[in-house]
């Protein structure tokens, strides 16, 4: 599984530099409007501490973070937005949102879409003429998903973000450069491939890409302070950027992000981003089909997924669906993360670069703090390298196969596959006999790290995701939600005491070398879970 690439101040004084018991700066918590509520105190003081201990690990300036999970909502903002004017970070504080600006490139078009004005397959070059004609077409399906084969701003050499440009001249600055790849044979993240959604946002709109995205993004989704990213309109609640240098942090270099209008060229708050995310889990931006487009990760013509959707890199992590993009650019680093099938929110903002990995650590703890507090987690006892292939394959069966049935079930998603349920049932049980993997353990590993990717008809997913559903038939959704914390071994464990129970047939048993494998990994001394 791929994980996601993914302050503080008192009053002049840094938080690497607080004496140890002091409590760091923070502004209040804020609840947007009557139909939301705040979680319980315990949760917002729990969510409070996660943060102040991330912040302690390495220097920062400002910071927010907000989490919605249904009608509960917590944010809370750290630290200061300009620290040599001693301004603190508030829940009004806009932040550079960088790549996050993908989100809502790809919004906007699917929206186009739904309204019979744009083709996901039409040759971007219909909607663009002023893109140059290249070795091979290339369709908007593709530049959603990053499959177009166009070049991104990193292979480039000197910086073209030193003074504002138009639609025009921002295409104009790749316009020359050939395709990197056939089109849909590999993924290439490309930020320019997002400008030509842009510009085609405005040739079938008639607005201009800010105009549209204020009308149907910004002020549907009730982001009040939401817009594109012009130096010349920021006001003073603007956070000032820093980055890291030799242990201090020093002011961020001074670009313009014009050229990355549609792919990195927009500001908010974090109750703009985080109000973003709640429209999107309502499906008050797109439709519950569309938005189902939009969380499903693309393969290449191959079969192999790219871990990445329409404007979402998407991910299992410990059974959660992740719909996630982070953001980083000189001034910034960002992070929005959702959990469609568990009707979670996640946003954050820090105003210093390379971030990414504090961000996502705050992000995971938030999940684990919402959603993983059911019980102990059952941990595999092992022996040899076959055991470490084989316990490989059981987190993958049911990461992806809890995420898939959760996201299916509960929120926009559809089960991929078209194969028969008792024929892949056995070929997991064949992936995973002794013996072939001792004979061949390489061969072995990388066929189940490929078992979930369309060249296997999705294999683990359709799997994981039969057994989670027979557990939450069994036992309900709250169960099921436990097996994150409790792991793979409980949820294999509770499958097969379900099957017991109701006299599966014998496919969906899986076969009695696995089950003696399981029986092994629990130590023979753990009964299985029963309601």
């Amino acid at each position: 599984m791929k994980g996601l690439w993914l302050p503080f101040f008192l009053v002049g004084l840094t938080a690497w530099a607080v004496p140890p018991g002091m409590p760091v700066c923070e502004r209040p918590h804020v609840v947007a409007s009557a139909e939301e509520q705040p979680f319980p105190e315990e949760v917002q003081r729990a969510l409070d501490a996660l943060v102040r201990a991330e912040l302690t690990r390495e220097p920062h300036a400002g910071l927010a973070v907000g989490v919605l999970r249904g009608a509960q909502r917590w944010v809370g903002t750290y630290g200061q937005r300009d620290v040599a004017r001693g301004l603190p970070a508030t829940p009004r504080t806009t932040w550079r949102l960088a790549s996050i600006t993908k989100t809502f490139t790809a919004v906007a078009v699917l929206q186009l879409v739904e309204r019979g004005r744009i083709d996901l397959d039409a040759d971007i070059r219909t909607l663009v003429p002023a893109w140059p004609e290249k070795h091979w077409p290339v369709t908007v399906r593709q530049l959603l998903g990053h499959l177009g084969g166009v070049t991104n701003y990193g292979r480039f050499g000197p910086s073209h973000d030193s003074g504002p440009v138009d639609t025009a001249g921002a295409l104009e600055l790749v316009a020359g450069y050939e395709l990197e790849a056939e089109p849909g044979t590999r993924f290439i993240y490309s930020t320019w491939a997002y400008n030509l959604l842009g510009a085609a946002i405005e040739a079938v709109s008639g607005q201009s890409y800010g105009e549209y995205l204020q009308e149907h993004v910004f002020d549907p989704a009730g982001m009040v302070h939401a817009a594109l990213d012009d130096r010349r309109t920021r006001d003073e609640h603007h956070a000032a950027g820093y980055r890291i240098r030799d242990g201090q942090r020093v002011a961020s270099k001074v670009i313009d992000v014009s050229g990355r209008f549609a792919g990195g060229g927009t500001r908010a708050s974090i109750e703009d981003l985080l109000g973003f995310g709640g429209a999107l889990l309502d499906y008050r931006l797109l439709s519950r089909t569309s938005s189902g487009w939009m969380q499903t990760p693309m393969s290449t013509r191959d079969g192999r997924l790219t871990d990445y959707g329409m404007g979402f890199a998407t991910w299992p992590l410990r059974g959660h669906y992740v719909v996630a993009h982070s953001g980083a650019q000189p001034e910034t680093s960002t992070l929005l993360l959702l959990l469609p099938g568990e009707d979670v929110a996640i946003a954050l903002a820090s105003n210093v670069e390379g971030q990414a990995a504090s961000l996502k650590r705050i992000a995971y703890g938030v999940i684990e703090l919402l959603l993983e507090d059911k019980g102990p987690r059952l941990s595999a006892h092992r022996q040899g390298p076959v055991d470490a292939v084989v316990n490989e394959a059981l987190n993958r069966v049911f990461g992806y196969g809890l995420a898939y049935h959760q996201w299916a079930t509960h929120g926009p998603g559809t089960l991929p596959g078209t194969g028969e349920l008792p024929e892949a049932f056995e070929q997991v049980a064949r992936l995973l006999d002794r013996a072939a993997i001792e004979r061949a353990p390489n061969a072995a590993r990388e066929r189940i790290l490929a078992a979930h990717e369309p060249r296997e008809d999705w294999l683990f997913v359709r799997v994981g995701a039969h057994m989670a559903r027979t557990l939450e038939e069994a036992w309900g959704p709250e169960r099921l939600h436990g097996y994150s914390a409790r792991g793979p071994l409980a949820f294999f464990n509770d499958y097969l005491a379900v099957c017991e129970s109701r006299h599966c047939p014998e496919p969906f048993r899986f076969n009695e070398a696995l089950r003696a494998d399981l029986r092994r990994f629990a130590g023979n001394n753990i009964e299985p879970s029963r309601h």
